[in-house]
């Protein structure tokens, strides 16, 4: 497994190490010895698939507030897919910023609480692994548009099959402070 800090604090990006042979591939998806300074103690509280069909799809960007901030471990099962993370984190020092990653099977990305996540699918039959460090709960899940014109985030591919949910997102304003896992 390989691990590399991105420039926004807490998000990572890596590479799982396969095993291949005549049978096919094998791969340790998570590790708590490996990845123990950036997970910490933090239990593993829902794992989720995602699987889109059409190229262009965009999905977030989402986030959970106080009580039930996440951390989030994505992995790539198939396809390609554009990852994005961005930092929603009261006081710190890349607020309002993103990070853009191209995930490819067995790739993945480590998002910490208070970021919102989005992605867009390059490849139909994309999928995606998510490992959540704590349970969906629909009253504190939060989002804004993928076309914020505050993020000014550059989607590889024309956007399409968006929800209606993440068509009516709100936009950041000047009135967004930041979220935090206390509040």
């Amino acid at each position: 497994m390989t691990l590399s800090e991105t420039p926004i604090k807490g998000v990572y990006s890596g590479h799982l190490t396969a095993f291949t042979d005549h049978r096919g591939l094998f791969a340790k998806l998570f590790g708590t010895s490996e990845l123990a300074a950036v997970w910490q103690s933090r239990p593993i509280r829902q794992i989720n698939l995602s699987e889109t069909h059409t190229p262009g799809t965009i999905r977030g960007l989402h986030f959970q507030q106080h009580p039930h901030t996440e951390m989030k471990l994505i992995v790539c099962l198939d396809g390609h897919v554009y990852d994005v993370a961005v930092d929603l984190r009261a006081r710190s020092e890349t607020f309002k910023q993103h990070v853009g990653i191209l995930l490819m099977p067995l790739d993945f990305i480590i998002i910490p609480e208070c970021c919102a996540h989005g992605f867009q699918v390059l490849q139909p039959g994309s999928r995606l692994l998510y490992l959540h460090s704590a349970d969906y709960a629909v009253q504190s899940e939060k989002g804004f548009r993928f076309d914020d014109k505050t993020l000014n985030i550059v989607w590889p591919l024309p956007p399409v099959g968006l929800s209606d949910r993440d068509l009516h997102q709100p936009t950041l304003d000047g009135t967004f402070t930041g979220i935090s896992p206390h509040d």
